[in-house]
């Protein structure tokens, strides 16, 4: 640097400064950078380590925890993992030599052990039996009697009656009572309508069964009551279904034939409607021959519509 004197103008050298001042400012700034540079990640990993410790005392109870269940899973594992498959020998058969035997010459049948001298058999070699003609001939060896094995006799079934086949038990269980109507005629010659309980398989088809059973006729015990049914002979259901309230009954063509007459046309009819009525979600019958509509049966009776009980 240079210096300016007043007055003269003229210029002098100025005073330099020592150097070891400068130095000295020089590390003074340098260490009071540094002092502010390096402060804060220490006290940043400070407050790190203290929360770690925290954190790790806090919940060291479940830290300890774990690291025993840990422990208990290694040593349980440690057994299996050293252990090795035990593998069964198979077992020795032994070859057996046969006796010679003369078909002449009896052989006595050994006698069996005492039931005290038996145990388990130990892996032996077999001892051949020694040649017939060695042995001392019997005089005349014992039969052996076949035992014969006892059979347990079964044990009814809850609810069967003893001596009851168990089909008979299953069908007894399956009946329902259904009810069905037959004609009686009385002594005046009227025709009765008569109402008869009768028990029948259950099946998913109840309408069809009970008509089949009102084709069929009375039973024994019915006809002995001096009951009947007007339906022709050899009649046949075809089909039946219900539609709403009305049940849809086919028949054969032998169900338009009756050699009653009229009072046999009207007879028969009360005695499918009545019966198919009895079924609660039925109101109508409607007569269908040969799966058609027809208007009249027999001598002007009319089936042309669904009919009830009021209209017979």
């Amino acid at each position: 640097m240079v210096a300016v004197r007043k007055g003269t103008g003229a210029k002098a050298p100025a005073k330099n400064t020592p150097g070891p001042a400068r130095g000295n400012r020089g590390k003074k700034s340098s260490s009071g950078d540094a002092g502010k540079k390096y402060s804060w990640p220490v006290l940043f990993w400070l407050a790190f380590i203290i929360f770690i410790i925290g954190l790790f005392l806090f919940n060291r109870e479940a830290i300890s925890v774990s690291i025993q269940n840990i422990r208990n899973e290694f040593a349980a594992r440690k057994p299996s993992e050293g252990e090795k498959p035990v593998s069964t020998p198979p077992p020795t058969v032994l070859p057996v030599t046969p006796p010679e035997a003369k078909p002449s010459t009896p052989v006595t049948p050994p006698a069996p052990a005492p039931t005290e001298n038996r145990s388990t058999p130990q892996n032996t070699p077999a001892q051949p039996s020694p040649p017939a003609s060695q042995q001392a001939p019997a005089s005349s060896p014992a039969p052996v009697q076949p035992v014969p094995r006892q059979t347990p006799a079964p044990q009814p079934v809850q609810g069967q009656q003893a001596g009851q086949k168990p089909e008979a038990a299953r069908s007894t269980a399956e009946l329902r009572e259904r009810v069905l109507y037959f004609t009686q005629v009385d002594r005046d010659g009227s025709i009765l309508r008569i109402k008869v309980n009768r028990k029948l398989p259950v099946s998913d088809s109840p309408m069809t069964d009970v008509i089949q059973a009102l084709i069929a006729g009375p039973n024994t015990d019915e006809k002995n009551r001096n009951l009947l049914s007007l339906i022709p002979p050899n009649t046949q259901i075809l089909s039946a279904t219900v539609r709403g309230e009305t049940a849809y009954i086919s028949f054969s063509e032998e169900f338009q034939y009756n050699s009653y007459g009229v009072e046999g046309y009207a007879a028969q009819l009360r005695q499918v409607v009545y019966t198919v009525t009895e079924f609660s979600n039925i109101r109508y019958v409607q007569i269908l021959i040969e799966g058609r509509r027809v208007d009249f049966l027999g001598e002007g009776i009319w089936i042309g519509s669904p009919l009830n009980r009021e209209m017979l």
